[in-house]
């Protein structure tokens, strides 16, 4: 019983904000064990915290993927600036899983979560219009691809974390968010790719 108290204690103590997950599992000697990896394969475990931005993006759902709603809009789009309606749709169901009224704790909106100073750039008056969302969000990612000359990485990256961040290191920003974030397009993209 000490050991859960110690560990308790022991979270107390570090800041929420600096931990990742957190498992447990009881080894074949009743001993508890508490990891921030998960726990060697075939072990049953706890998730006592979960990760804030997880490192592995959830595999996508073939009806999230199946939806055709705005595919007549992307393809539109993605065709007016050059790019892969596959890349467009896997960006829009990353950032919103295809809600137009989707709004983030930072304030991007719409179906491709465009800022509003974004969004006052590209000339979006309505960020939660379908279509004006989706034209503002793709010509944003063909504007990016150009900047980062088609670096897949760094236009996603940018995307999410601003190119700025990008532009500082041309890099992908060491930022948990982001990692996960391009992880996530990029199973959307490949799952869009084998899609009939």
């Amino acid at each position: 019983m000490l050991r859960p108290v110690v560990f308790l204690a022991a979270m107390i103590a570090i800041p929420l904000s600096a931990m990742g997950a957190v498992y447990s599992y009881v080894d074949e000697q009743g001993i508890y064990h508490f990891a921030n990896t998960r726990p060697p394969a075939g072990k049953t475990y706890h998730i006592l915290i979960r990760d804030r931005e997880s490192d592995e993006p959830a595999t996508p759902s073939t009806a999230l993927l199946r939806n055709t709603t705005y595919d007549r809009l992307i393809r539109q789009h993605s065709e007016a600036n050059g790019l892969d309606y596959r890349l467009v749709k896997a960006v829009m169901l990353a950032e919103s899983k295809g809600n137009p009224t989707a709004v983030s704790h930072k304030g991007a909106r719409g179906l491709m979560q465009i800022m509003p100073e974004t969004g006052e750039e590209l000339a979006l008056r309505n960020p939660f219009d379908p279509e004006e969302n989706i034209r503002a969000g793709t010509r944003y990612l063909k504007l990016l691809y150009e900047l980062f000359k088609g670096d897949l990485e760094l236009v996603l990256a940018a995307y999410n974390a601003g190119p700025q961040k990008v532009m500082e290191r041309m890099a992908v920003p060491p930022i948990n968010e982001t990692i996960s974030y391009i992880k996530r397009v990029k199973l959307y993209y490949a799952g869009l790719k084998e899609s009939p």
